[in-house]
């Protein structure tokens, strides 16, 4: 967890910042250049982007309480989903090319990867052998 830890710290920073700034430039440098629609998909790359950066600080910090193994998996899909999904609407709302749709729902896939791979590590390990002693 050592190594991961400090990655993920930097990682969150990252996506975080870069959110805002990104936020900040669709309300005051992309204003009059989109549509209200093309803001609104703009945005919703930012909010993607801020709460899986945000929740990467809080897996930093919270981290030790599953393996490294699977914090390094939830990084990657998260990283992996931000990058994708953000970053396909982002140049789907500046009018980039058609192919960029359907590379969103693969990073909207990885997203959810990654919450399921940390529900899978963070499910109660005594509520699984309460239910095997039930049986």
């Amino acid at each position: 967890m050592q190594r991961i830890a400090p990655w993920s710290l930097f990682l969150a920073a990252l996506f975080c910042g870069s959110a805002v700034i990104l936020g900040a430039f669709a309300a005051h440098g992309l204003k009059a250049a989109l549509s209200p629609y093309a803001l609104d998909i703009f945005g919703t790359g930012v909010r993607y982007q801020m709460w899986h950066g945000l929740s990467l600080f809080g897996l930093a910090l919270l981290g030790s309480r599953v393996s490294p193994r699977t914090v390094g998996i939830v990084v990657l899909c998260w990283s992996l989903g931000m990058l994708l999904f953000s970053g396909s609407l982002y140049g789907l709302a500046l009018g980039g090319p058609r192919w960029l749709g359907p590379i969103t729902p693969l990073g909207g896939t990885c997203m959810i990867l990654g919450w399921l791979s940390l529900a899978v590590a963070a499910w109660p390990r005594s509520l699984v052998k309460r239910v095997n002693d039930e049986n």
